[in-house]
């Protein structure tokens, strides 16, 4: 019996919403190259707050890919 992966979810920290846009981008402009097609994919911000202060800013990036058969 043979495995094969047919699908899976990744997720992603980075430091900026620009990083993540990129990301998404770089990611599907290569689908056909990589032999897999981007059937979800966002982001999303994040904070980190002190006292009330934001002390860490990132976004969370998550995209599923689907593997040819």
């Amino acid at each position: 019996m043979a495995l094969q992966l047919l699908k899976e979810t990744k997720f992603w920290r980075v430091d900026s919403e620009d990083e993540a846009v990129d990301m998404i981008t770089e990611y599907k402009d290569n689908a056909i190259k990589g032999g897999y097609t981007v059937t979800k994919s966002g982001y999303k911000i994040k904070t980190k707050k002190s006292k009330g202060e934001i002390v860490d800013l990132w976004a969370e990036v998550e995209i599923t890919f689907a593997y040819e058969v």
